[in-house]
């Protein structure tokens, strides 16, 4: 028996909001605890503003993505909420823009209208929704969602360079927090790309060369903060 194909952009939500939110969860958390152990504060200092910097970023992206995706969802809505009242107000002139837009696809006049009747007749709103406004109810925003996967995806991300500084002598705990982040940030780009279906390789290397340009920038300032304030 031949198994349904899965589409990847089936993934799209929780994908986008999953790779973003752990990748932000790595870099930040790293940059941050890099850069205040740059500065030359203590183990504990390091390790509390870590701790802060994971609170304060699983929140601040799960409050972010379900405003931003809350916006998506009411445009989404009102367009759909203009269907209905077109549908309403004019059936009929709504089933020929349908069966106008299956001729613009290729289909033949006659068909065209055979098509978009027997859709219409399971249901009108759906069909406009779909193939007039690209609006599939299996992919609409979904903004709860968006939030507590980037929370979670957040924390699980920056709990790893939070344990490379936690468990770490003070000796060796700038080196090992780069390379576990960008190990991290290496693994994650490839899981993304295998998810989404991109070029592995190219995002992998995009993902880890900017990461270690971020952390070295942090730092640097981290350095030259502490240098001054001392």
């Amino acid at each position: 028996m031949t198994r349904p194909e899965v589409h990847l952009s089936h993934r799209s939500n929780w994908l986008r909001a999953a790779v973003l939110g752990a990748n932000d969860g790595i870099l930040s958390t790293a940059s941050l605890v890099l850069g205040v152990a740059a500065s030359g504060a203590s183990g504990a200092a390091i390790i509390t503003a870590g701790i802060a910097g994971l609170a304060a970023g699983a929140l601040s992206m799960a409050a972010g993505e379900y405003v931003s995706v809350s916006s998506q969802r009411d445009a989404e809505e009102a367009d759909i909420r203009l269907e209905e009242r077109e549908l309403r107000r004019d059936p009929h002139g709504e089933l020929r823009e349908l069966a106008g837009l299956y001729e613009r696809r290729g289909l033949p006049p006659a068909l065209a209208s055979e098509v978009a009747s027997a859709l219409s007749a399971r249901g009108a709103l759906e069909a406009h929704a779909r193939d007039e406004l690209g609006l599939d109810q299996d992919r609409l925003a979904r903004p709860a969602q968006a939030a507590w996967t980037s929370a979670l995806s957040f924390s699980a991300g920056a709990a790893l360079p939070l344990l490379a500084v936690a468990v770490t002598p003070a000796g060796a705990r700038v080196a090992v927090t780069v390379v576990v982040t960008l190990i991290a940030l290496g693994l994650l780009g490839d899981l993304g790309a295998r998810l989404g279906g991109a070029p592995r390789r190219r995002a992998t290397v995009r993902v880890v060369v900017w990461g270690a340009v971020a952390m070295a920038v942090t730092a640097s300032i981290g350095a030259l903060v502490g240098s001054i304030v001392a």
